[in-house]
């Protein structure tokens, strides 16, 4: 960590099975959240990356990208086929970790628990709906500060500001929307500087928000929600999980890099 933030916990106690160079959480759901809990008060200033088939075929191709994923407290298995390779490696009890999945676990418990979330990305509207559908699903949650950048690169007195608004706020969960690569990006060069917990979750807001629907509980469990996704945004997603997908297989589960 070349930004001279200190880690007050240990790392290496945190299992990890290395994928194509990524060195993925070998953990579940259970284990993840009791570890939040746990060690909360410990882990602000740090950040988590959700990691999938894209991040790690990407962090394969570059290695900046791998030095960012590799950088944090960890990167969590949200793609299925990351949890798939684990257990083969003989990781037992990996288990698919995934960016929405883990919001709702942690939103679930926040307002027994006293935490206090701070949502930064994604589009104006789109916070104002995550905010009015959160506080209805979850009483009592605590929503401190939201913010929606500008899709430029910020200036320093920008980025200097924001900053200041997110540490002001007190924020135990700092939950970053802006899409890979760029979001485990903009929290590498923020740890140590967030007085809070980053999670890079993509389109997590827009799940929370209502504007996506997620794939049906039977396809998240069978590692088909890509195919859901891909169904809803063919245009997109399509190139990306054709080249990233074939990427994966002859690398992580036939050369078994």
């Amino acid at each position: 960590m070349g930004n001279g933030y200190k880690r007050k916990v240990k790392k290496s106690l945190i299992p990890t099975c290395n994928i194509m160079g990524v060195n993925i959480a070998a953990i579940n759901m259970e284990w993840l959240v009791e570890y939040l809990e746990k060690n909360i008060a410990d882990i602000k200033g740090d950040y988590i990356c959700v990691s999938n088939v894209h991040t790690t075929v990407t962090s394969y191709e570059d290695v900046s990208y791998c030095e960012v994923q590799n950088g944090g407290l960890m990167a969590i298995p949200d793609g299925g086929p990351l949890s798939t390779v684990g257990r083969k490696r003989g990781y037992k009890n990996m288990a698919r970790t995934t960016g929405p999945s883990l919001m709702g676990e942690i939103f679930s418990i926040s307002a027994k628990n006293g935490y206090r979330h701070y949502f930064y990305g994604s589009k104006e509207e789109t916070l104002k709906l995550l905010e009015k559908k959160l506080k209805k699903k979850y009483p009592g949650i605590q929503i401190v500060g939201m913010y929606s950048p500008p899709f430029r690169l910020l200036t320093e007195e920008e980025d200097k500001a924001a900053i200041d608004r997110i540490n002001e706020a007190k924020p135990d969960f700092v939950w970053i929307g802006l899409g890979a690569p760029k979001q485990e990006k903009w929290m590498a060069a923020h740890q140590g500087k967030i007085d809070g917990l980053m999670l890079g979750v993509g389109a997590g807001f827009d799940y929370f928000a209502e504007n996506i629907k997620r794939a049906p509980m039977w396809m998240q469990k069978s590692n088909l929600e890509w195919v859901y996704r891909l169904m809803q945004d063919p245009k997109r997603l399509f190139k990306r999980y054709w080249s990233t997908n074939t990427k994966f297989i002859w690398n992580a589960m036939i050369r078994r890099k």
